[in-house]
């Protein structure tokens, strides 16, 4: 199925053209057929001559519905935009003609209704200035067709034309995320809440889960059934109209201007970066206006860096990617002033003087396409998924030149090496302040880099060259360095040499100005070994102690273990604990240990 939406200006026989070729009324509400004006969106269908189905989205041509009339446009990809013959082009012609233009629509055909009111000569005048005046939008060069629904005349024309036009559309993408703009909510007696929208990409089905972003915030909701056209369906693809049976929300709770998406997989943002498309400079705009995106209308304000570029602050948030469509309406006069298309659905946070003037040109300087380079140049570190749901990546495009893939977070490469760097440079720093400090710990690290994920700081300290032990980072050959107390160290070591278990006491160590700190970063540098109680032997002492009880009769008592070493109980306790803690000795009981074979 195709879906087309009318336009024109009110009183031009849009409705009338709908139920002509459809045989369906799309005035919905009794007060509309009462009074012959459209004030809502209606909606029909039919199937055109190749067989191709299409459905129409009506809306209304007044200036007071213009809000309306955007919330069925916008979703839509093709228009059908009216002139009556015998009114010619009026002030909501060029509203809406404003609205096609700002939402970048490309794809329809102009119809001259009421040909049959015209006098001689008038229906080509009216084509020609409807051609002038929609020069510069995507339907410069839209066939046309003038009809008479009353009549009939001209009908089976458009039905041909529409069927030529609807061939040269796209194909829109049936897989990936969704995005479905509701534009009714009801109730049902019997089946519940019901919404409608137009699917204009991804696919629908019976049992699926889905966010619901409201304007009360977001909440989760399943598909209880599905329908196109009265008609019901296990699922259903784009471009479709849809109605929706949700469970798990009351109809009262979902309206116009929500969006049904696919969970976790759409940003939801109340800031945008936008590039204007079509209408007046944003110097020339209210700071005040209103926002039309999909079926949503959002009060916002408008920050202009530039005639070109803005930063918009929404009221409510709203899912939208790179390249969205937006329309800038005046609240004050209902007026269309322009068109924006979205560049930056994530923008930086705007804290520090300077900061305003760095992102415009960041922002001037964006591609409208895309630019997955200068969106992680701008961000410094971003993790692929958030690209992806921005909707600058394909499902497997690669990293472009510059950008660093580590795990699932694209660095550009600039920062990487300035990460290592500053790494470097602090780690030296700190060791020649402080020769004995074990570097510095993972934690003050990440906090040091600012880095945003600890799983970032591996690649960085294993490019940089860097080292880590015990939770501490360091730099290459500096563990062994003990500075000013390695005099005192070697002293020990000379002393520990000729009576291995003769651990030196308290006051020994204090002569040696051999303190817990000094005793650390010996130990760190497999000088020394610390056992509990502030019993410190050479790393080698537990192999030495190892050799001396294998020869004792097993199972062996304490105070055999401290005769076949030579030493106090004050050391072989805590030397027998170490090597029980090993795995080398094992405690048979209070008094008895054997040595593990």
């Amino acid at each position: 199925m195709h879906v087309v939406a009318t336009a024109g200006h009110v009183d031009c026989g849009k409705s009338t053209l709908v139920r002509a070729l459809t045989g369906m009324e799309p005035d919905r509400w009794e007060e509309e057929r009462r009074r012959g004006l459209t004030i809502d969106l209606g909606y029909a269908w039919t199937t055109l001559p190749s067989g191709q189905d299409v459905a129409f989205v009506d809306v209304p041509g007044h200036e007071r519905f213009l809000g309306n009339m955007l919330a069925g446009i916008g979703p839509a990809p093709v228009v059908c935009f009216v002139v009556a013959a015998d009114e010619g082009w009026q002030a909501q012609s060029s509203d809406h003609r404003d609205a096609v233009a700002a939402l970048g629509i490309e794809y329809g055909v102009v119809v001259v209704s009421r040909s049959d009111r015209a006098a001689p000569g008038q229906v080509g005048e009216v084509l020609a200035r409807t051609r002038r005046e929609l020069a510069g939008t995507g339907l410069a060069n839209a066939p046309a067709v003038a009809v008479s629904a009353v009549e009939g005349t001209g009908l089976a024309e458009l039905r041909a034309t529409l069927d030529g036009v609807l061939a040269g559309v796209p194909a829109p993408a049936s897989t990936g995320r969704l995005r479905l703009w509701v534009d009714r909510s009801f109730t049902i007696k019997g089946a519940g809440t019901v919404v409608t929208g137009t699917l204009a990409a991804g696919t629908l089905a019976q049992g699926d889960r889905l966010q619901l972003l409201g304007h009360d915030g977001s909440r989760s909701v399943v598909v209880r059934g599905l329908q196109s056209r009265d008609e019901s369906y296990s699922s259903l693809g784009p471009v479709n109209r849809v109605a929706l049976n949700l469970r798990d929300v009351s109809a009262a709770d979902v309206r116009r201007g929500d969006a049904l998406l696919t969970p976790d997989a759409w940003p939801v943002t109340g800031v945008l970066g936008i590039q204007r498309t079509t209408g007046v400079a944003y110097t020339d705009v209210p700071e005040q206006l209103m926002v039309h995106a999909g079926t949503a209308a959002v009060p916002a304000r408008l920050r202009p860096f530039g005639a070109d570029h803005a930063r918009i602050v929404l009221d409510r948030r709203l899912p939208l990617v790179l390249g969205d469509r937006l329309v800038l309406r005046d609240p004050g006069t209902r007026s269309v002033l322009g068109g924006a298309q979205v560049l930056d659905a994530d923008p930086p946070a705007l804290r520090r003087r300077g900061d305003g003037v760095h992102w415009a040109e960041r922002l001037a300087g964006m591609d409208a396409a895309g630019d997955v380079l200068g969106e992680v140049a701008g961000r410094g570190a971003v993790q692929e998924e958030h690209l992806r749901r921005l909707g600058l990546l394909s499902a497997h495009e690669a990293a472009p030149p510059g950008v660093r893939v580590l795990g699932d977070w694209w660095v550009h490469a600039p920062l990487f090496e300035a990460w290592q760097h500053r790494l470097r440079t602090a780690l030296g720093e700190l060791h020649e302040r402080d020769p004995l400090a074990p570097g510095l710990s993972r934690g003050a690290a990440r906090d040091l880099l600012n880095l945003p994920d600890e799983r970032l700081l591996y690649p960085v300290i294993r490019e940089a060259g860097l080292e880590q032990e015990g939770g501490n980072v360091r730099l290459p050959g500096t563990q062994g360095n003990l500075g000013a107390v390695g005099p005192a160290v070697a002293e020990l070591e000379r002393r520990l040499t000729a009576d291995a278990f003769h651990a030196p006491e308290a006051d020994e160590l204090a002569a040696l100005g051999l303190g817990a700190r000094e005793l650390a970063a010996a130990e760190r540098a497999g000088r020394l070994l610390r056992l509990r109680d502030g019993v410190v032997l050479l790393p080698t002492a537990p192999a030495f102690a190892m050799r001396a009880l294998a020869r004792l009769e097993q199972p062996f008592t304490t105070s055999q273990a401290r005769q076949a070493l030579g030493t106090t109980r004050r050391v072989a306790v805590p030397l027998l604990e170490y090597l029980d803690s090993r795995g080398w000795t094992r405690r048979l009981d209070a008094g008895h240990r054997t040595v593990v074979r």
